[in-house]
């Protein structure tokens, strides 16, 4: 425990710079007069560290010295092997890179460590898409990526679904969700989010200062909650049974959750009650209808006719 922690302690000094003792006991949940007997372990092994006293003191390393051992246990190598997603850096452009970066982990990592790397990439795979989907073309990404990194303006065509606009975003971060890329920008100062593939051309731009507090992943959480709120616009009760209780986990978690949550008990036909969100009526009517007389929907009365409607014109069909 204490040499895992000597290294860290070694390599936070080396990335952050000068860290009060303060500042190291509750990054590593220890007491303050445990980091200054680490701090001499490192000083008697021969690592160059230095106090400095007085209100701006701490630890520091010697200037220009830097250590060569990454530290790297065969749980941190393969968690770096799993987390590369390959199609996301392939659109990104960045392939080849990820490639160079996986051959000289194995070469830096000692043999046991590289065989149990290597063994993740042989026996794991993400496929971030869902199923009968298949990612967006991203032709514009590695653009968009270039103007996120190096923080320049944009001016883009965007397609909505009123028609073409043109407008200069200020590009923060990407995100991918289910095989769709999305760039999140500000426009007047304000974070908004364009979904990539209807950026129909860009053209780079002056820089920009980027907003130095603004969290990517904070947003997204965010308007992703809202967004999923928002969906929401109903209920359902429906008379379901046994199967039909457990196929509605299949039209969303949340939809089969709220299903279990509020059945009833049995009826003299075994089936329960049970009420579920539900978006538009057409929505619903659509979702609903895959599961068959699996469920019967008893409110509200326009989904309840929807549904009879739709079950009359398929019955002429096939009559």
């Amino acid at each position: 425990m204490r040499a895992s922690r000597l290294l860290s302690i070694l390599l936070i000094l080396q990335l952050r710079g000068r860290q009060t003792a303060q500042t190291l006991a509750d990054e590593f949940e220890v007491s303050v007069r445990t980091i200054y007997r680490d701090i001499d372990h490192l000083s008697a092994a021969g690592v160059p560290v230095y106090a400095d006293r007085g209100r701006n003191g701490g630890f520091d390393l010697l200037d220009g010295y830097k250590t060569k051992l990454t530290g790297f246990t065969s749980s941190e190598a393969e968690s770096l092997f799993l987390a590369g997603l390959p199609g996301a850096a392939q659109d990104l452009g960045f392939s080849e890179a990820l490639i160079g970066a996986k051959l000289k982990l194995l070469a830096a990592l000692p043999p046991e460590s590289r065989e149990s790397a290597e063994r993740v990439g042989t026996r794991f795979h993400l496929d971030p898409v869902g199923w009968y989907r298949s990612s967006e073309a991203a032709d514009l990404l590695p653009a968009v990526a270039d103007a996120v990194w190096t923080a320049r303006k944009i001016a883009v065509r965007y397609e909505r679904w009123d028609g073409e606009v043109e407008r200069v975003l200020e590009p923060l971060g990407l995100v991918m969700k289910a095989g769709v890329w999305y760039l999140v920008a500000s426009v007047a100062g304000t974070p908004r989010t364009y979904r990539l593939s209807n950026i129909k051309s860009l053209t780079p731009g002056e820089p920009f200062d980027r907003i130095k507090a603004f969290d990517l992943a904070a947003y997204w959480t965010q308007q992703r909650d809202r967004f999923e709120e928002g969906l929401v616009q109903g209920e359902a009760t429906l008379r379901v049974t046994p199967k039909g209780l457990e196929r509605l986990a299949v039209l969303s978690a949340a939809v089969g959750d709220a299903a279990k949550a509020s059945a009833g008990a049995p009826d003299a036909e075994g089936r329960m009650q049970v009420v579920i969100p539900i978006e538009t009526v057409e929505n619903a009517m659509t979702q609903l209808f895959r599961l068959g007389p699996e469920i019967e929907v008893l409110s509200p009365p326009e989904l309840r006719t929807a549904m009879a409607v739709r079950a009359r014109a398929l019955a002429a069909l096939y009559a």
